[in-house]
């Protein structure tokens, strides 16, 4: 059983890192720059296209994580939350892991 949600950890962890450096770049770097430059260049498209096929990704590894950890379903939400907000999925990650090695 600890295996089996070591991996889930893993997979999460993972995945929390990437959409929230992807969520960081694409609130601070591309929203800023359509917003205020009104620049659509492929760079700042792509962050976008990036974070948004790779966001579903995160949520299926944040509610297999939840499902064998058997959190509660606020809190399962609350971890699928946390990967819409830049910083916020780091924040749910470190808890996760917390948790995790407090078992």
């Amino acid at each position: 059983m600890k295996s089996g949600l070591a991996g889930a950890l893993q997979r999460y962890r993972f995945m929390a890192y990437w959409s929230g450096t992807w969520s960081i770049l694409l609130w601070f770097v591309a929203v800023p720059a359509n917003i205020f430059f009104h620049n659509k260049a492929w760079p700042f498209v792509a962050i976008a296209i990036i974070h948004g096929f790779t966001y579903p990704l995160y949520v299926l590894s944040a509610f297999e994580y939840s499902l064998r950890a058997r959190k509660n379903l606020f809190t399962t939400l609350l971890f699928i939350a946390a990967g819409t907000l830049p910083i916020a999925s780091f924040v749910a990650e470190k808890k996760a892991t917390a948790d995790f090695n407090a078992q």
